[in-house]
């Protein structure tokens, strides 16, 4: 769990190099949601939407060619079964549900990456889903079961997750966001609908995370987040109003930083 502290006893910044991850394909047919094209120059990892919460067939397709085109990580995004509520909403599912729906929505996106001679790089739950996963520890492991071998999932430190990942023997990359606040227990605090930010507001954000591996929650506290020695991916998202504007302030942030400790 995490953990309040004061902000002059802050841990010191991140033991590895900072990446950046962002969700992708969360299109259908004609309707467009982020600007894929724009952001896929500025990332290293993609989390392509298979098709439960966005996407389709042709749109998983096509995202799978540019990140290999660019040189981005393809890794599934799988979500609840909800395209009305873009996957944002809590769906009551048994656990052999949800292994199965993992599995199906996973192996669709590999399809499409065996075709391209593409690698899965790693698994990143979506939206509800992630946020159940870090409070319900039947539900981590569920989804986690539906996860192919030796795959690394993206999750939140310190939460179900991670614990879950760790008792199943899943490699495990830990997120921070560039684009999402948390609440005084460490949790992120999701939106429906993503809200706008500043530039600044941004990079004092994920500049505080990286620098002390601590972030200032929704009530004003400082709160450590557990990081540990996993390799850190920092996540921003294409449907936050102002996106690009978003995820180039956090590619400066990252970048300075990287090159600040020689990372």
């Amino acid at each position: 769990m995490a953990q309040q502290i004061d902000p002059k006893d802050a841990p010191p910044p991140i033991k590895h190099k900072a990446l950046l991850n962002v969700d992708l394909g969360e299109a259908y047919g004609n309707f467009k949601c982020g600007p894929d094209d724009e952001i896929l120059p500025l990332i290293d990892h993609a989390n392509i939407a298979c098709g439960f919460h966005a996407g389709d067939p042709v749109i998983m397709a096509d995202t799978v060619r540019k990140c290999k085109q660019h040189g981005v990580k393809c890794g599934a995004h799988p979500g609840y079964p909800d395209v009305q509520g873009f996957g944002r909403r809590e769906i009551q599912m048994d656990t052999d549900e949800l292994t199965a729906m993992v599995r199906y929505q996973v192996g669709a996106l590999k399809g499409f990456l065996d075709a391209e001679d593409v690698p899965l790089h790693h698994v990143k739950p979506h939206g509800k889903l992630y946020g159940v996963m870090c409070r319900d520890y039947d539900v981590a492991k569920a989804v986690m079961q539906g996860i192919p071998k030796g795959v690394p999932v993206f999750g939140l430190a310190g939460t179900q997750m991670e614990k879950a990942a760790n008792d199943l023997g899943i490699p495990f990359f830990a997120e921070m966001y560039g684009d999402v606040k948390y609440s005084k227990d460490g949790m992120l605090v999701i939106d429906r609908v993503k809200k706008p930010w500043k530039a600044e507001d941004v990079r004092a954000h994920i500049g505080q995370q990286l620098n002390s591996q601590s972030v200032t929650a929704t009530d004003g506290s400082t709160v450590r987040l557990p990081l540990k020695d996993y390799p850190v991916s920092v996540c921003c998202h294409s449907d936050s109003p102002g996106c690009m504007e978003i995820i180039t302030t956090v590619k400066e942030v990252i970048d300075e930083f990287n090159k600040k400790h020689d990372r």
